[in-house]
């Protein structure tokens, strides 16, 4: 059960970086919306397929678990949009998930 729920948690990231690599000017315009550099998006898909293959891995995956939980807090902020009943619902999802990935962190004691 473990690793079926590390996979599912570590396809969202493998979505995440097909989605930034087939489509990248999507996350370059939501970082241009925040005074970001669009090149960002770049380490970002990077760190997505990080996190897919850490999650996966079992040495690395109280670390990426981590680092998920900090990119997913991170990430939110960018769908704090109150008045958008959608980015809000995605802003919460991402809060969920980081309690999530500090769960799975906190049962892999180093």
């Amino acid at each position: 059960m473990d690793l079926a729920g590390r996979i599912l948690l570590a396809a969202l990231f493998l979505a995440g970086a097909v989605q930034k690599a087939l489509a990248p000017a999507a996350a370059q315009g939501l970082l241009a919306g925040y005074a970001a550099p669009g090149w960002l998006v770049w380490p970002a898909l990077m760190l997505n397929l990080d996190l897919a293959l850490g999650l996966i891995w079992p040495p690395t995956v109280r670390r990426a678990a981590l680092v998920a939980a900090g990119y997913c807090a991170l990430t939110s902020l960018f769908h704090f949009l109150p008045q958008d009943g959608w980015q809000m619902s995605i802003f919460v999802k991402n809060w969920a998930l980081a309690g999530g990935f500090l769960v799975l962190a906190a049962a892999r004691k180093a």
